[in-house]
Order: C-alpha cells, then sequence, then structure tokens
C-alpha cells in the first residue's frame, strides 16, 4: 500500500474532494517521513509540524464544507530558506547572516498560503546561494537520498534532497543559473526554471526565478497555477496569464527539436549522461518529432565574464561585513568573492555584458527549434562535502554551462529523470522552449514522463 507521503499532489487534492482522505492524516504522514529521514538528509531547517497540524486541521474544515482555499488546499509542502515566510529568518544557508524574522511572506509564499497549502518548513540551501551543493556554513550538510555519500546539488539543495525523499509532493526553489534545474536533476525530480517573470519575486533580479520542484510533471503544472498568480511587488513580472496550466497533452509529431550534447564550455559531458540523453532523443524521435543536432552556442568568455560579475556582486555584501563574519563565511566562497576586490569597473561591466550575449546567443541558436533538450548537468552528481562536481573555487560553473543560458535568455527549461548510471544515480534531462512557453515545455515533459521506461522505486532511508 503506498505510503500518504508518497502520494502526489494531484492525487491528494483528488481524495480530499471525494473525502477518501484528510489533509491531517496526510500531513501527519509526512511529518512522520521526515522525522525518520532528516537525521540522515538535513534538507530542512525552521520545520515546524505543530503550524503544519493546524494548518491541515484547518484545511480538513473547509474541504468537509466544500470550500477549499484553492488548487493545492490541504498539500503539505516546503519552501526553499531564501524565499521569506513571515515570522521566520531568512539566513541565506550562511552564519553570517541577519536572523531577523521576514516581516511578511514573499510571493510565492504568500500565494502557497492562500491556496491552503500545508507549509511544513523551510528548505536548507549553501552560501549566499552561490553553490551547486548542499554544503553550508549555517546548516549541517544536506545530502542526496539516492546515495548518502554523494550530493543533492544545489543552490536548491534541501528542496530537491526533499521532493526526491517524499517530504511532501510540492517543493519551491530559486534559481539563477541552474539551481532549480541541477538539484532537479542530481536528485531524479521535476524542476521547472519558468520563464523570466511568470512567477512574481521580490526581491528581484536579472535572470533570478523562482519554480516548483515535484516528483511528477502534473505536480509541477499544478502549483504553477498557484504560483504564476500576480503580485505587485515584484516589478519585473510579467502580466498575468491565466493558462490551462493542467492541459498538458501535446502531438509530438512535426515538432521541431535540437539536441544539444556541447554547451562550448564547461566540463565534458559524461557517456553515461550523454548515452541517455540521445536515448531521449531517440523517443521524442520516434514519436515524430524532427530531432536535430545542433552546434555549440555558448563560449569561454560568456561564462569567466559571468563569473566575474557575480563575485563583485557578492563581494559587494561580504565586503560590507565585520571581518568577525565574513571568517563565518563557508572559507570557498569567501575565496571566491575575494578576487573580486582586485576587479576594476571595466572587469565588471564587461562582465555585466556577457549577460546579454549569452542571451542573444541563445535565443539565436533556438529561433528555428519548438524546444531544445541537452544533459541537464555534464555529470552525475558528486561526494556529498563537495562545494562544485569540481571542488575549485576559481572553477565555480564549468557544472552550470547547459543551464545558465536560460536564466539569461528568459527561456523555461524543465529538468526531468531521463535515466539512471551504473550505480543507480539519476540523470538530469533538460527541456527548453521559446521564451513565455511555459506550459509548451511542461507539456513536452509530461509526453517524455508518459514514453520513458520505468523509473526506480523512490529512495527509502533506513
Amino acid at each position: 500500500m503506498t505510503n500518504l507521503a508518497d502520494l502526489s499532489a494531484v492525487e491528494l487534492v483528488t481524495a480530499y474532494k471525494s473525502k477518501d482522505l484528510s489533509p491531517v492524516d496526510v500531513t501527519e504522514a509526512v511529518i512522520t517521513r521526515i522525522e525518520a529521514y532528516e537525521p540522515s538528509l538535513h534538507a530542512m531547517w525552521a520545520f515546524d509540524p505543530s503550524a503544519a497540524r493546524e494548518a491541515a486541521k484547518q484545511s480538513e474544515a473547509r474541504w468537509m464544507q466544500g470550500a477549499p482555499a484553492g488548487a493545492i488546499d490541504g498539500v503539505p509542502l516546503t519552501i526553499k530558506e531564501n524565499i521569506a515566510t513571515q515570522g521566520t529568518a531568512v539566513p541565506l544557508g550562511c552564519a553570517a547572516s541577519d536572523m531577523t524574522p521576514a516581516a511578511k511572506d514573499a510571493p510565492a509564499a504568500a500565494r502557497t498560503r492562500e491556496a491552503g497549502g500545508v507549509i511544513l518548513g523551510k528548505t536548507t540551501m549553501p552560501d549566499l546561494g552561490m553553490l551547486s551543493s548542499g554544503l553550508s556554513s549555517f546548516h549541517e550538510l544536506a545530502r542526496n537520498p539516492w546515495n548518502l555519500d554523494t550530493n543533492p546539488g544545489g543552490s536548491s539543495a534541501g528542496a530537491g534532497s526533499a521532493a526526491a525523499a517524499g517530504y511532501g509532493p510540492l517543493h519551491i526553489g530559486t534559481d539563477i543559473g541552474g539551481s532549480i534545474r541541477l538539484p532537479a536533476g542530481w536528485c531524479g525530480v521535476v524542476g521547472l526554471k519558468p520563464s523570466f517573470g511568470r512567477i512574481p519575486i521580490d526581491p528581484a533580479f536579472l535572470g533570478r526565478v523562482a519554480g516548483p520542484m515535484t516528483r511528477t510533471v502534473a505536480d509541477n503544472a499544478l502549483y504553477m497555477s498557484v504560483l504564476s498568480l500576480p503580485d505587485r511587488r515584484d516589478g519585473m513580472s510579467l502580466p498575468y496569464q491565466d493558462l490551462p496550466w493542467m492541459d498538458l497533452n501535446i502531438d509530438l509529431r512535426a515538432k521541431k527539436i535540437g539536441l544539444w550534447l556541447d554547451a562550448g564550455f564547461g566540463e565534458p559531458v559524461q557517456p553515461q549522461v550523454k548515452a541517455a540523453v540521445e536515448a531521449a532523443a531517440k523517443l521524442f524521435a520516434d514519436a515524430g518529432a524532427i530531432v536535430e543536432p545542433i552546434e555549440p552556442f555558448l563560449n569561454r568568455t560568456m561564462i569567466d565574464g559571468l563569473d566575474r560579475f557575480w563575485r563583485a556582486r557578492s563581494w559587494n555584501d561580504v565586503s560590507k561585513m565585520s571581518r568577525e563574519n565574513q571568517e563565518k563565511i563557508l572559507p570557498y566562497i569567501f575565496a571566491w568573492t575575494e578576487t573580486a576586490k582586485n576587479l576594476d569597473g571595466m572587469d565588471v561591466y564587461t562582465g555585466f555584458a556577457q549577460m546579454d550575449a549569452m542571451r542573444h546567443a541563445c535565443l539565436k541558436a533556438s529561433e528555428h527549434f519548438d524546444f531544445i533538450i541537452s544533459p541537464t548537468a555534464p555529470m552525475p552528481t558528486y561526494p556529498a562535502h563537495w562545494a562544485s562536481p569540481v571542488n575549485d573555487p576559481q572553477k565555480p560553473f564549468e557544472h552550470i554551462a547547459f543551464t545558465v543560458a536560460m536564466n539569461m535568455s528568459e527561456q523555461p527549461a524543465i529538468s526531468v529523470n531521463c535515466g539512471y548510471t551504473t550505480d543507480g544515480l539519476p540523470i538530469g534531462l533538460q527541456i527548453f522552449g521559446q521564451r513565455f512557453d511555459d506550459l509548451g515545455v511542461l507539456r513536452m515533459a509530461k509526453a517524455y514522463e508518459d514514453m520513458r521506461p520505468s523509473q526506480k522505486p523512490w529512495p527509502t532511508i533506513a
């Protein structure tokens, strides 16, 4: 019999409507799962079972009256710690952070609460969100439930681990270079980086988005129906569109798909990853899509420039800290940011300009395709205690070659599991589409989810 903690959000809402299940019982099952797994995973921060139980009771009452608050009423979920929730501090994974409780919910948290979501707590992240790792100076080391000796990725580290472990069906992360898709790929879950501005955020920044992380594409789409609701605090958000999020059917015949296997910089794609992505491409072709290889369209100048700008941006914050607080930061992160103190204005500006160069290159490469597929990352996951797959602060972005450009080009991109290594570790397939075609990307992911070989059972922790 399926554990209640492993049911999808779509299944839960259906069962609540028919009164076959209660949010109280489901929430209790998820709390039990978290309490059993957390000593090993360390995916959660500010875990609040009492508040979750009370929210579940209120949801149960609404369902009994036939008056749910929204599309996810009674569904247990988590929120990444950098998305403010009222009354909870926002440490950003860093021991040097201000621990003043947030005065109000950020947009994604507000929409979640308004729709009746049962918030279990926050999920962990690395220092300042600038690692694809579960390593943090504030939290215990987050681990990947598929193999506790491996990394969940980041910066939505806890969210990826929580989704794979079944800490409820819905989770939300943030992404400025791959921070949703990379942990989704390495944890075997579905992670959507929506079009820039599709989900309002606060504070907004170029390339930065929030997005859902789930076990299924349908749950991802369901959460998008809530998260994409408008909020005036984000002056960079898109005009609201009432999209048919749950209409996930697509005719693959004659869809033109680019197969992108060489990013143009970064670590080479490992053979098992390449084979899994090529097998996914064959499934699309067998279903009638036109699949064509595409040439690399990014280069070292682009990522090195972006690296300079992001170092300068981080150093602007770190340099204002006391020496005592600077010494609390993860040494890898401090070593990375500190190099920016020697950059001049031209170094920083030309680095910033590479965001535009990357944007133009990505849009040009995809202009003749409906969608492009690629590895989410060039490699499967890596040792849990490493800060990145190459573990070198002076080579920090060798693993984001396939994910970062979509943040700059504003295009929606999703990671969905496409296989496993010989050691049983998940491999992510990235699908990205034209700007604003979030629904098309979800539909492609659902089509692949329906075609792919049977998945391994979700990991359990003794």
